[in-house]
């Protein structure tokens, strides 16, 4: 079986297994935000936490809820983390530099998990396990929650209210997450990956040397990471390393859990809405414009562009050979066009189009599917741009499943949109502004990559790098932390003040001029208007670092 065969066979069993799950995986997650019933488990939370189920809560405060939550969280994780040498499991391990511990804390608790550090000789066993995987469930509970919350402000009228934030928290934590977690970690456990509290054997080379190689609770954490689109991983090289991630199968089953839930939340807004046709539009963008970046990221590698590629038939470089080219090509493509981050190759050793497809995948919005929540958040304001946009073209008042897009409307997801560029385009600008991208490996288009690839990464709260650049200094862990910060909760904000704005509105029926927004004709005017913002937002600044490079 030559590589290439084996790469399709692989897509190809992916995408017919996301395909099986969509629909009954998706009416499930529809069962657990739309039930009324709370189990025992869950009514004993709401009474510690002093919160009466039944009380919705209106846009405002529903972001109250998620932005107190998120502050008390990044407090407890940065405190965490300052005090972990006095803590039990801490490996005798230092405390964690207090600019790092900051930039850690946001990036968790803002579902980047990027890392400056080698997790294996940085964080002690109990701040991997009550710490940061702690917060890679709860902030994809949280990305999924908003999700939710929008949905409602389609799906309800002449209403103020969109929920009650912490019942959504609770129920996507304890019937979705958890459940999968546990099972997850069983099979990844059962496929080679490591699941105790050791605190590292020393082993014998195959030079004659020694090397201690840290064990502990990696099995948990991994399946979490993926399923969460978070993607911190326990090791410094992430999913490359073996005991994260040891086989071909493994590897499909965390690219599975990557783009499980995304894939299958365009079920829940069709639910919602009362129009499954709906969802099946928008998760019909999100795999069109996933198989071009998928296929893209294929090809470039495959074919390897440069001579030393070209001579060996393919670029191997950076990549571990238990998964070949094609398997970490699809990898990388699933992990930037959601907001995962993880790796299992290096992807500052990929060639220079195949790097810049990577670096595209984030600049969309991870929106194909995009990470837990945010992707589906994401897809139905360009949705609600596409509308707008068609109703210019025509003179009448745009409307998406029932509501008017007016000048309030689309003002929130104009400032959505324009939130994560301008993260982006300023940070890379400050960047080398103050000599600060002399930290970077590389000089010319590819040192431009490397700086472009970071401010994108974080500010789309992915967490993957170009990695030829350090980044573990007080300037870039401020001004990561920063865009991290801002790149999540600007939109978030943004996003539950358009729930509360349609929530208010009553249906407007639909007549001869309205838009029919569950046909192929909106799918590509979708499609179209996503690709076209982002060309135009960053064709310049790609301009000056891959495409250069490539050509």
């Amino acid at each position: 079986m030559t590589v290439t065969t084996a790469g399709v066979l692989f897509i190809v069993s992916l995408l017919a297994a996301l395909v099986a799950v969509h629909k009954p995986f998706g009416d499930y997650l529809y069962r657990v935000v739309s039930g009324t019933r709370h189990s025992r488990v869950e009514q004993g939370i709401y009474r510690l936490v002093g919160v009466n189920p039944a009380a919705e809560q209106s846009w405002g405060v529903y972001a109250r809820g998620v932005l107190a939550f998120s502050a008390v969280s990044i407090l407890f994780l940065y405190g965490f983390m300052r005090l972990q040498n006095h803590l039990w499991l801490s490996l005798g391990f230092d405390p964690v530099i207090a600019h790092g511990a900051w930039n850690t804390a946001v990036s968790f608790v803002t579902n980047t998990n990027w890392q400056w550090y080698p997790g294996e000789s940085t964080m002690g066993h109990l701040v991997q396990m009550a710490g940061l995987a702690v917060q890679n469930f709860v902030s994809a509970a949280v990305g999924i929650a908003v999700a939710v919350a929008l949905v409602r402000g389609f799906a309800r009228s002449r209403t103020g209210e969109l929920g009650n934030f912490w019942v959504d928290l609770t129920r996507i934590l304890l019937r979705v997450l958890l459940p999968i977690a546990v099972l997850g970690a069983v099979v990844l456990m059962v496929g080679g990956a490591v699941q105790n509290l050791s605190g590292g054997t020393d082993v014998t080379t195959l030079t004659g040397g020694t090397q201690t190689i840290t064990g502990g609770p990696v099995a948990s954490q991994e399946v979490i990471k993926e399923l969460g689109t978070n993607g911190g991983g326990f090791y410094n090289v992430n999913s490359a390393h073996p005991f994260e991630n040891p086989t071909t199968w493994t590897n499909w089953i965390e690219i599975f859990l990557i783009l499980l839930i995304p894939f299958s939340l365009p079920r829940v807004f069709g639910r919602m809405v009362g129009q499954n046709r709906q969802g099946y539009a928008i998760v019909a963008v999100m795999a069109i414009l996933a198989l071009a970046s998928i296929t893209l990221t294929n090809v470039f590698e495959l074919t390897g562009n440069g001579t030393v590629p070209q001579a060996v038939g393919a670029a191997l470089e950076g990549k571990e050979v238990r998964f070949d080219v094609s398997n970490s090509a699809t990898f990388a493509a699933a992990t930037t066009l959601t907001s995962t981050g993880a790796v299992n190759s290096f992807h500052d050793s990929y060639t220079a189009l195949g790097g810049g497809t990577l670096l595209v995948n984030m600049m969309l919005g991870e929106v194909v599917p995009g990470g837990v929540g945010a992707g589906l958040y994401g897809l139905l304001i360009l949705a609600v741009i596409t509308v707008f946009v068609a109703g210019l073209m025509v003179g009448r008042t745009p409307e998406y499943v029932g509501k008017k897009i007016g000048s309030r409307e689309i003002k929130f997801a104009s400032l959505y949109f324009l939130v994560t560029p301008a993260l982006v385009l300023i940070g890379t600008a400050a960047a080398f502004a103050t000599g600060n991208n002399s930290t970077a490996l590389n000089v010319g288009p590819h040192g431009m990559s490397e700086v472009l690839y970071t401010f994108t990464s974080a500010s789309n709260n992915n967490g993957s790098a170009l990695a030829g650049i350090t980044v573990s200094t007080p300037w870039w862990n401020t001004a990561l932390g920063l865009c991290m910060l801002l790149g999540r909760f600007l939109p978030i904000i943004l996003v539950l003040a358009l729930a509360g704005s349609l929530a208010r509105q009553q249906p407007t029926p639909a007549s001869e001029g309205t838009l029919p927004t569950h046909r192929p004709l909106f799918v590509g005017m979708v499609v179209g208007v996503t690709v076209i913002l982002v060309a135009l937002t960053f064709l310049p600044a790609l301009a000056l670092g891959p495409l250069a490079e490539g050509l």
